[in-house]
């Protein structure tokens, strides 16, 4: 057991998949003398070598291209984007090729690549740097979506990504990068595509994900004082949803609340809501109610408190939930 921030748990998973795998390489912006924006591919060049940790030119496009041919070619390619609003420029080679091929091939070819994408505010920078783009990728068929929410799940989810068929775009909650956590190297991982009970309760399901896992049990603990017992669930993957695990609970609580970061419009939370509502629909005692960021860019700096769900906004929609 060790105690790591998410950054070096993200680091030391990665070194454990380079290690196993001669055929994983890693490709991205600064991430070699510099060792990334965040630190999180520190050292690793030094240990293996500039052809195997890759410094790109600044071009999002040409790195997911040129990985994808490396991942056509028998590599396992781990991509990283500086910044969540950086993907876009990479988005055609994305959605149109990346997520395609498997399809395009009948079932011929696979693209075993991982895009490591840092999202969500938090940490008052300027505009393209705190976007939440998940909901962009999980609607496009062929792609896996995560996103590890402790140290601990970083470690393992990121070797379970590399080691995937699938290409997985891997969301990473920058503002959870230097919070410390538990890591048991020795552990046998849960599966990747599994959401997590983080807390067990019987009175309302909350689901969550990334950075908002922290506020959602927070939430839980103040509402406990209150005699209220929230059940979370942090989800892990984003596509393929974990129907079992959500349904399963919304069944016992009869009420769910779904958080994110997202505008809510067309957000994943919108989904969720619609999946509870068809399939648990005589177990619900309340609507499904959707505590997101507003349908806006997320504002720069002090700003961004403001549109950021946090304790307050969780614990209001389960009052009123509740009181159905």
């Amino acid at each position: 057991m060790a105690t790591m921030t998410m950054v070096k748990a993200l680091n030391a998973g990665l070194r454990r998949a380079l290690a196993a795998d001669p055929k994983v390489l890693l490709a991205g912006e600064d991430i070699g003398n510099l060792g990334g924006v965040f630190r999180v591919t520190e050292g690793l060049k030094a240990e293996f070598g500039g052809d195997r940790v890759i410094d790109t030119p600044l071009a999002e496009s040409g790195i997911v291209g040129t990985s994808l041919g490396m991942a056509l070619g028998g590599y396992r390619p781990v991509v990283e984007i500086q910044f969540d609003g950086f993907v876009f420029p990479a988005t055609n080679q994305i959605l149109t090729q990346v997520a395609r091929l498997y399809h395009r091939s009948h079932g011929r070819l696979n693209v075993p690549m991982v895009i490591r994408l840092p999202f969500g505010g938090g940490i008052g920078a300027i505009e393209h740097h705190s976007e939440s783009p998940e909901a962009y990728f999980a609607h496009t068929p062929g792609l896996k979506v995560v996103s590890c929410s402790t140290p601990s799940d970083a470690y393992w989810m990121i070797q379970q990504a590399i080691a995937s068929p699938d290409p997985v775009v891997f969301f990473e909650p920058k503002r959870r990068y230097h919070e410390r956590g538990e890591v048991d190297l020795d552990a046998t991982p849960m599966p990747l595509h599994q959401a997590r009970v983080v807390k067990q309760g019987k009175d309302a399901t909350v689901l969550c994900w990334g950075a908002m896992v922290r506020p959602c049990v927070e939430a839980a603990i103040v509402a406990a004082e209150e005699g209220k017992d929230l059940e979370v669930i942090d989800l892990r993957t984003i596509s393929p949803l974990d129907d079992d695990t959500i349904l399963t609970s919304v069944a016992k609580t009869g009420r769910a609340v779904v958080v994110h970061e997202a505008m809510g419009t067309a957000g994943i939370g919108a989904e969720i809501a619609a999946r509870i509502q068809e399939r648990c629909f005589y177990a619900l005692q309340a609507p499904v109610l959707r505590v997101t960021g507003y349908d806006m860019p997320c504002p720069p700096n002090r700003a961004e408190a403001d549109f950021l769900p946090d304790l307050d906004r969780v614990l209001d929609a389960v009052d009123r939930s509740l009181a159905y």
